[in-house]
């Protein structure tokens, strides 16, 4: 049974075809719960909120996306309700959250270290890489963590991106810019410091 039958099996009260599509997607989501908040308890929370949500508004799933779309952007709006609830608002701009501080240099190549990511399949095989990478992605305000990992971990692309939080695609390719700028920075002052390297 493909996906669009299970929908419409789910839509109509089969809670069996209702939980096969969140078998499908449980781990997904846990994942991105995870990545957001950074501990288990929170990301069980969302995972646990989603279904609800998901269960309650099954009828309103129009199938203009894929199922498992629709249950991230679910996630998104849990993970955004619970930085609100821990008052984690983002009050700054994302200057502020970066070492140099200086809007200027977002696009000079002067005064701004760029972090050379090689080849990011090889670095990310090291544990020590991701630990620094995951510190680097908590470091981040909530609306500029959330597209950094649905565009390099998820591998959403700009548009399904923008779709998800409600923004146009111009405006999401820019702040999927700042934050990968800011990660990039982050691990270059890390590596630096770890390292004695530094990173042009």
């Amino acid at each position: 049974m493909n996906e669009k039958e299970l929908v419409a099996k789910a839509q109509a009260g089969d809670f069996e075809a209702f939980s096969q599509l969140i078998d499908a997607n449980k781990s997904k989501i846990y994942a991105l719960g995870l990545k957001m908040t950074g501990n288990q308890h929170d990301a069980e929370d969302i995972v646990s909120e989603t279904l609800v949500k998901a269960i309650d508004n099954i009828d309103k799933f129009r199938g203009e996306s894929a199922f498992g779309t629709w249950l991230y952007t679910i996630a998104l709006n849990q993970a955004r309700a619970l930085f609100a609830k821990q008052k984690q608002v983002d009050l700054k701009p994302i200057e502020e959250y970066l070492p140099t501080k200086k809007a200027e240099d977002l696009h000079s190549s002067s005064g701004f270290k760029i972090f050379d990511w090689e080849d990011p399949h090889k670095r990310l095989e090291s544990a020590e890489l991701k630990r620094i990478i995951n510190e680097a992605i908590g470091q981040l305000p909530a609306k500029y963590r959330e597209v950094f990992i649905l565009r390099y971990l998820e591998e959403l692309s700009i548009k399904e991106i923008a779709k998800l939080i409600h923004e146009s695609e111009a405006s999401t390719k820019s702040r999927v810019l700042r934050a990968k700028l800011a990660v990039r920075d982050y691990l270059s002052g890390r590596f630096e410091e770890q390292y004695g390297q530094k990173m042009s």
